[in-house]
């Protein structure tokens, strides 16, 4: 895909100006389509930083997403909210979300990409992006983006911590307090290594 834009204002860092013009792309990946010689300006190879004039003619070539090799699986997802940027998907306990050893095509990543057939991608793969993690036994809500805007702007969120995050545990017994705090050495359950649990040192 080719992109032609005119500036119509000097001063403008060439990277920040395409990540506000191109919205679907992230910062670093405007970056590295400049560093690859696929953003030329005025018919020139630039650099990130070049500052831009009132005129400049800045061409942008956005390659196909490369194949990721994963493959699309349609299976029943328990869609809360969806748009052209994200997903938000009802997780259930005991779907893996990325491809592993065991799990190489029954997972969510696998059922987003039936899903969403025509996915433009993250990083120039054709590839859904996780925006964070639940473990496969672990149920609840998680988000996808669709594309790499997306996905830096829900991770920025999440690095400063301007999302709230809530979690259901299931106790057994009776908890002496309605609040309080527990605090316990976690690692990696001596017997069972995929799971977590409070081990002593």
């Amino acid at each position: 895909m080719l992109h032609h834009l005119i500036v119509e204002k000097s001063g403008v860092r060439l990277d920040k100006y395409l990540s506000q013009e191109l919205a679907q792309l992230s910062r670093t990946r405007v970056q590295k389509l400049i560093e690859q010689g696929l953003v030329t300006v005025n018919g020139n190879p630039a650099k990130v930083s070049l500052k831009l004039n009132d005129g400049d003619i800045v061409t942008v070539k956005i390659p196909d997403p490369i194949p990721s090799g994963l493959t699309p699986n349609p299976m029943h997802l328990s869609i809360i909210y969806e748009d052209s940027d994200i997903l938000v998907i009802d997780k259930p306990a005991g779907l893996p979300v990325h491809p592993s050893a065991g799990h190489t095509d029954d997972t969510l990543v696998n059922a987003v990409l039936a899903r969403c057939p025509d996915l433009p991608g993250i990083g120039g793969s054709l590839r859904p992006g996780v925006v964070h993690r639940l473990d496969k036994d672990t149920s609840g809500l998680i988000v996808v983006a669709k594309n790499d805007a997306a996905l830096a702007y829900l991770q920025k969120q999440l690095k400063q911590r301007s999302v709230q995050k809530c979690y259901l545990v299931l106790v057994q017994g009776h908890l002496p307090h309605q609040e309080g705090t527990i605090e316990a050495p976690i690692g990696r359950h001596p017997q069972h290594r995929q799971r977590m649990a409070v081990v002593s040192g």
